[in-house]
C-alpha cells in the first residue's frame, strides 16, 4: 500500500528516539543558546556600557519589545500549527529561518554612528526584530518536542540530552563571549567592534546547528486532519480558559527564567564593581553553567527516582539558598562568592531543565480537554512567558541599577553597589520562593498522565 507524506513523517509516536536524533535536537538549543543567551547576558551590558544607553531607557526597552511580544507570540504559534509542508509543521522554521535569526543578532551588537536618538531608534527596531525571528525559531523547535515523540520517558532523555546542550552552549557563551570580546577589543581597539565580531562569530555557528537541527529530526506523532480538529486563533484562549497544567507551567517560566535572567544579566555588574575583579566575569559565568555536563545525564535518573514534584521543590529549594547565600558572602571572600554561585547553579540548572520537560504533557492534557493538538500555540503562550521573564531581566536590573545611582564605567557609590547586591540576591529569592509555592497547584500527576495518553491513543 503507498504511504502518504503525512504518513511517512508521523511514524511511530511511541517508539524508542535512537541517540544521534536526540543530539540532533540538541543541536538546537545549543544553536539557540549561542544566539539568545548571548543577548540575555550581555546586551543590558552592551547597551549601557558600550552603546551609551542609560539603565532606564535599556530597562524600558525591554519591556517595551515583550508588549510587542505579548501581541505577536500567540498568533505565531497559531500559524505554525496550520503550517503544512513536506518538512512537517515545525522543521521548516529552522531551516528558512536560521540565517535571519543569526544576522539580526549581529546587527543588534552593532553601534551604528547615528546620533543619539537616532541611535535608540536603531536599537528598538533590531531588538524588535530579534524577538520576532527567535519566536519563529524558537516556537516550532521547542513544539518538535511534542512532534517527536509521546512517550514520556523518552521526552524526559530527550529534554535531558537536548539540556545539556543548551548548557554546553551556555557554559561556552559565559566564559567565551567576554574572553573573546576582550581578544577582539584588544585587536582592533574599539570595544564596540570586538563585541560586534564576537556576536558574528556565535551567530554563524548558530545558524549552521540550526540545519543540522533540521536535517537529523523527524516529526512523527499523528495528527487529528479533521475539520473540528484544525487551529485557530481563539484557540489561544480556550487553552488559558480550559488547560490548567498549561497555566502554571506558564506561571513557572515567568518566575523562573526571570529569576535566572536577572542573575545572568546582574552578575557581571556584581563582578565587575561588587567583587572588583572584572577578569573574573567569565570564570564566574563558567560556574553557572558548568554543573549542567553532570546534571543533564543524570535527569531521567532523577525524575524516575524522586517524580516530578519533588524533584522541582529540591531544585528550586537549593536555587533559593544559593541565592540567599550570595547575599550573606562578602564580595572579597572570591572562594565563597563561587561556592554560592555553584549552589545557585545546581538548583538552576535542574529546575530550567525539568520545566521544560513539562510542556509536552500540557499538549497532551489540552488534546485531551478540546479535542486539538495545538502545540504551537502551547509552546507560542510558554514561550511568550519564557520571553517576558527572560526580559525581566533588563526590566528589573536596569530600574533598579537606575534607582540606586548606577553609572557606567566608573567606580560606584556605596548605594549602587548595594543595588547590585539586592538585584542579584533577595529580589530573585523572593520570587523563587513564590515558584515552590505554585508547584502544589501542577495537578498533572504520572498516574493521571498515562490515562490522558491512554485516551488519546483510543480516539486516534
Amino acid at each position: 500500500m503507498k504511504t502518504s507524506t503525512a504518513e511517512h513523517l508521523i511514524g511511530n509516536s511511541s517508539q524508542k528516539i535512537r541517540l544521534n536524533e536526540k543530539i540532533g535536537y540538541a543541536t538546537g538549543d545549543l544553536a539557540c543558546n549561542f544566539i539568545y543567551q548571548t543577548v540575555s547576558s550581555y546586551l543590558l551590558f552592551f547597551y549601557t556600557d558600550i552603546f551609551g544607553i542609560t539603565a532606564a531607557a535599556a530597562g524600558l526597552m525591554f519591556l517595551i519589545v515583550r508588549i510587542v511580544d505579548a501581541i505577536l507570540d500567540p498568533f505565531i504559534g497559531a500559524v505554525i500549527d496550520k503550517t503544512k509542508t513536506k518538512y512537517g509543521r515545525f522543521r521548516p522554521y529552522l531551516l528558512y529561518g536560521a540565517f535571519p535569526f543569526a544576522g539580526v543578532a549581529i546587527l543588534c551588537f552593532t553601534t551604528p554612528g547615528f546620533s543619539d536618538p537616532v541611535k535608540l531608534v536603531y536599537a528598538y527596531t533590531t531588538y524588535i526584530l530579534l524577538s520576532i525571528t527567535y519566536s519563529v525559531i524558537n516556537i516550532p523547535y521547542a513544539a518538535l518536542t511534542s512532534a517527536i515523540t509521546q512517550d514520556n520517558t523518552e521526552v524526559v532523555s530527550l529534554t535531558s540530552v537536548r539540556m545539556l546542550f543548551g548548557n554546553i552552549g551556555g557554559l561556552i557563551v559565559s566564559f567565551g563571549v567576554p574572553l573573546l570580546a576582550g581578544i577582539f577589543t584588544n585587536m582592533t581597539g574599539e570595544k564596540d567592534t570586538g563585541w560586534q565580531i564576537t556576536m558574528t562569530i556565535m551567530g554563524i555557528f548558530g545558524a549552521i546547528l540550526l540545519l543540522v537541527c533540521f536535517y537529523t529530526t523527524k516529526e512523527r506523532v499523528p495528527l487529528n486532519h479533521s475539520k473540528e480538529a484544525e487551529i485557530n486563533f481563539k484557540d489561544i484562549w480556550i487553552q488559558l480558559k480550559t488547560n490548567r497544567p498549561l497555566i502554571i507551567v506558564c506561571f513557572f517560566f515567568i518566575l523562573n527564567f526571570g529569576v535566572n535572567s536577572i542573575v545572568n544579566s546582574v552578575g557581571i555588574y556584581y563582578v565587575t564593581y561588587n567583587v572588583a575583579r572584572p577578569e573574573l566575569v567569565k570564570w564566574y559565568g563558567l560556574m553557572g553553567t558548568l554543573p549542567a555536563l553532570i546534571l543533564m545525564p543524570l535527569m531521567p535518573l532523577m525524575y524516575k527516582w524522586m517524580g516530578k514534584k519533588k524533584l522541582l521543590f529540591t531544585a528550586l529549594l537549593l536555587k533559593a539558598i544559593g541565592l540567599l547565600a550570595l547575599f550573606i558572602i562578602p564580595p572579597t571572600f572570591i572562594p565563597l562568592v563561587f561556592v554560592g554561585r555553584l549552589i545557585t547553579a545546581l538548583g538552576t540548572l535542574t529546575a530550567g531543565a525539568f520545566t521544560w520537560a513539562l510542556i509536552p504533557e500540557t499538549i497532551d492534557y489540552g488534546e485531551y480537554k478540546t479535542g486539538k493538538r495545538a502545540s504551537g500555540v502551547i509552546y507560542a503562550l510558554v514561550g511568550f512567558f519564557f520571553k517576558f521573564g527572560m526580559a525581566i531581566g533588563g526590566i528589573v536590573p536596569g530600574l533598579i541599577l537606575a534607582k540606586f545611582g548606577y553609572i557606567a564605567n566608573q567606580t560606584q557609590t556605596p548605594e549602587a553597589l548595594h543595588g547590585i547586591l539586592m538585584t542579584l540576591t533577595v529580589i530573585p529569592a523572593v520570587f523563587v520562593i513564590i515558584e515552590l509555592a505554585a508547584i502544589f497547584f501542577y495537578n498533572l500527576d504520572e498516574k493521571e498522565h498515562k490515562r490522558i495518553l491512554s485516551i488519546l491513543k483510543t480516539r486516534q
